[in-house]
């Protein structure tokens, strides 16, 4: 469920600024001389599409939320396209710590119902432990929190012991970039929205996405190299493929995380080309990429999202 993760995006990549989760997450671990020096020589042409008319501009840039530091991402066409653009507007504007720890106690964490361990199958129990243990967490550490953002948890924590760090991911670089050159910032969704999509799925749907994400914990790393890789590429397709082999597992989750909230951005920027401007949008890459994404939703309002050349 790492792909699930990495489209559910700005949210996710926010949990290392948690106090809470700070307190039980270890730090990543240090990268040798010699994986520093590779991933600082090692260029990525993601993909990057516009929307336009005569007087409107609209790019459509898709970001990985967690990213290895020093990978080459934000220049050439991005940067061109960026400093072009009038605004940002990203799935979430940065909140500070304490806007996210309010999200989390109000969407995540649950005092008075059965714990977490006893919210999976017995069979599944001796798995999640393990998967604690493995992660370095106090064996209580995650009992009280709901089972989709216990999955967050894990699974950020993994990718961290891996030399993935959310404060190199695209929002981040975006975020203070815009910040500098005094570009107003936007979100297409609010953190409590975002949180509230994991939230309000069935207990079904969330204990289904733990169990998955228990499961895929011993390869995260390896997934999330291959996304990545396919994204500094620029092969929307195949990162597509990729990720479209977790979202099979529940149609609930597809639905809610995917498809439902592209076709709500899609008519957002239906509703931005109606005034004039040039706007550089950036969301999950897994947004841009595959069948029901933004692209398609687009087609129903006769828009057309171009691929920008490098």
């Amino acid at each position: 469920m790492s792909s699930i993760l990495l489209r559910f995006g700005a949210a996710f990549s926010l949990m290392t600024a948690l106090p809470a989760m700070a307190q039980t997450a270890p730090a990543p671990a240090a990268e040798t001389t010699t994986d520093t020096a590779a991933a600082t020589s090692r260029d990525a042409d993601p993909a990057l599409w516009v929307v336009k008319d005569k007087d409107t501009t609209i790019y459509l840039f898709g970001t990985i939320h967690v990213l290895k530091p020093g990978l080459s991402w934000f220049d050439e066409a991005v940067k061109t396209a960026f400093d072009k653009s009038n605004e940002v507007v990203l799935e979430i504007p940065m909140p500070t710590p304490e806007q996210a720890q309010a999200a989390v106690m109000k969407s995540a964490v649950n005092v008075t119902g059965p714990k977490l361990s006893e919210k999976l199958p017995a069979a599944e129990r001796d798995a999640y432990a393990k998967a604690v243990a493995d992660a370095g967490l106090p064996a209580g550490a995650l009992e009280q929190l709901d089972p989709w953002f216990a999955a967050s948890t894990l699974t950020l924590v993994t990718l961290q012991k891996q030399g993935y760090d959310p404060q190199s991911g695209a929002e981040q670089t975006i975020s203070q970039a815009a910040k500098v050159a005094g570009k107003p910032v936007t979100g297409l969704e609010t953190l409590e929205q975002q949180f509230g999509f994991f939230d309000t799925l069935s207990d079904a749907a969330q204990v289904t996405f733990l169990s998955e994400t228990i499961k895929e914990l011993p390869t995260a790393g390896e997934q999330i190299d291959k996304m990545v890789d396919q994204w500094a590429k620029g092969d929307p397709a195949a990162l597509a493929a990729t990720m479209n082999e977790d979202m099979t597992v529940s149609p609930e989750l597809r639905r809610v995380l995917l498809t439902d909230r592209n076709a709500r951005w899609a008519k957002w920027i239906e509703e931005r080309m109606k005034r004039p401007g040039t706007v550089f949008v950036a969301v999950g890459a897994g947004h841009l990429a595959g069948t029901g994404s933004v692209q398609d939703a687009l087609k129903r309002y006769k828009l057309r999202a171009t691929r920008v050349k490098y």
